[in-house]
């Protein structure tokens, strides 16, 4: 059964009780998915909960299962004017992310899409085909000036769904022909499948592969990102990049206080030691709905910590859930994020980590190779 009332409006500072019982979705409905429960999107009038009504109407729900709408989008390159990271320009492949991270900062994007950040962004997914060609006719645009693309700022390139549609293999190919450069960022083992084209661009200065590494404990890797590579994998998979000459990144994301912050040096010296020759990390982030829904997800695995975990990110975040202020939302301020940023560079250096840091460079971007064009003739 469902239930409707009227949607509340997120105020970044408002709080929504949201992990009560009455809006959890059942576990047998939610089985592999990281989100606790499907609440409607800020933008909706109703918000629409599941209950039951006495009549054991829950067991007619069906399992969330993993659904892909082919979008068509017009433009595959999209930028941005932040300014504190380090791309003005990214892809992504893909809408909602089937891992199901249930801290993802990404998740209220959905809300945009008249879905739910909730279970709808990890299990009603869009695949933008076309992408490729999309990507060649702009690169081909005498107007454009090549940058470093970005790939995984948002949703990951590689997700389960990857394999099906192989959007991030065909926008690596127009790449590797245009001799443009790409970073890509990515919780999965399947971006060796490219192995063939990263290493190629590797050699020319046009890729850097980062592997976000959460936590060494597999548990808690399965309950906080449950469709993701695991940890083991992830490592194997910097070890591959390494080997075949791709200069790789290891991120510590996202730093979890009182939950995974204190696996730090252990991850570092992991991906060291698997080959990794940059390091990185990002604060939890919990914008909108990301707040309440990462808030139940606290509460259904380690209520025991919860509390605890809550108190350190707002002291982290000047008494707040959430700061989004340039140069604060990625590090966080106090105390308590000063000795993680201490903690942080004596442990990379000790390891060796950011000593050299691979640029990537634009001296091989060349038009010269675009189908449909009279340059083929040369």
């Amino acid at each position: 059964m469902e239930q409707k009332r009227d949607m509340p409006h997120l105020h970044p500072d408002s709080r929504v009780d949201f992990s009560s019982e009455e809006t959890l979705v059942p576990e047998a409905f939610r089985r592999g998915r990281g989100a606790r429960s499907n609440l409607s999107g800020r933008f909706e009038t109703l918000a629409r909960t599941p209950f039951d009504d006495g009549w054991q109407g829950l067991e007619s729900l069906p399992a969330f299962k993993t659904q892909v709408t082919v979008e068509k989008p017009k433009k595959i390159i999209t930028r941005n004017q932040s300014p504190d990271i380090s791309f003005d320009r990214s892809i992504n492949a893909y809408r909602g992310c089937e891992h199901g991270c249930s801290y993802c900062f990404a998740r209220p994007t959905h809300a945009y899409m008249g879905l739910s950040p909730g279970l709808d962004f990890e299990s009603k997914l869009f695949a933008k085909a076309g992408a490729a060609e999309l990507l060649e006719r702009e690169l081909a645009d005498p107007s454009y000036v090549p940058q470093t693309i970005a790939m995984g700022t948002n949703t990951d390139p590689y997700q389960p769904i990857e394999r099906r549609f192989r959007i991030t293999r065909s926008v690596l190919e127009v790449l590797e022909r245009f001799g443009h450069p790409v970073g890509i960022v990515t919780k999965s083992s399947l971006v060796v499948r490219d192995l063939d084209i990263l290493s190629r661009m590797a050699e020319k200065g046009l890729v850097k592969v980062a592997l976000s590494v959460t936590t060494l404990d597999a548990k808690l890797s399965r309950a906080m990102e449950p469709r993701a590579s695991t940890p083991e994998k992830r490592l194997k998979a910097l070890e591959m990049l390494s080997a075949a000459g791709v200069p790789s990144a290891v991120m510590f994301a996202p730093i979890i206080p009182a939950l995974n912050d204190q696996e730090m040096e252990e991850v570092l010296k992991s991906a060291a030691q698997a080959g990794a020759a940059e390091a990185g990390y990002v604060l939890l982030r919990l914008p909108l709905e990301v707040r309440d829904l990462f808030r139940e997800w606290l509460m259904t695995e380690v209520p025991d910590r919860a509390g605890h975990v809550l108190s350190l990110m707002r002291s982290m975040r000047d008494g707040k859930d959430y700061d989004a202020t340039w140069g604060r939302r990625m590090r966080g301020t106090g105390p308590y994020a000063w000795t993680i940023g201490r903690r942080f560079e004596i442990a990379a250096k000790r390891l060796g980590l950011n000593k050299i840091k691979a640029k990537l460079t634009t001296e091989h971007f060349s038009r010269a190779h675009v189908k449909g064009t009279q340059m083929e003739l040369f």
